[in-house]
């Protein structure tokens, strides 16, 4: 007996989901860790080698988006809206962090010694990187929408 394409469609969007649905764990613990290493780095004002996570951070979350988003073109709808979290979480962890800042006279943006940190600035470019990942993955949502209605 023969598979017909539809049944074989079903199977790889079976599956595919099944993947989706483990990017999106790693991409919640990586980015716990992440927000951790962040934050230590932040508050322990240099006590510790600068955490260099977000490029890896960043190409989890890519990765995970552009899958999402094949799936989506798939027409696959389960768990829509997932993407937002990670864009409201590092967007409040960094406002959150900014006036801390400013509330102790940039004393966070200071090693010991005095010299000047650049842990805001780095956490600001990844909630930046996390926020242009959700703007592509939304452009492309609307992309297939208007592809749809032609």
């Amino acid at each position: 007996m023969t598979e017909t394409s539809e049944e074989t469609l079903k199977k790889i969007k079976s599956a595919e989901f099944a993947v989706n649905k483990n990017l999106f764990f790693i991409c919640i613990v990586v980015t716990l860790i992440t927000m951790v290493m962040a934050l230590i780095d932040f508050f322990s004002r240099g006590a510790f080698a600068s955490a260099k996570i977000g490029a890896f951070y960043i190409g989890v979350l890519f990765i995970y988006s552009i899958h999402k988003e094949m799936l989506r073109w798939l027409e696959e709808k389960k768990r829509e809206r997932q993407g937002e979290y990670f864009v409201y979480s590092w967007i409040g962890l960094t406002v959150i962090l900014y006036i801390i800042d400013f509330l102790t006279k940039g004393y966070f943006g200071y090693s010991s010694e005095g010299t000047p940190l650049e842990t805001l600035n780095g956490i600001t470019f990844i909630t930046l990187e996390v926020g242009a990942i959700f703007v592509l993955s939304r452009l492309s949502k609307v992309i297939k929408i208007s592809l749809e209605k032609r």
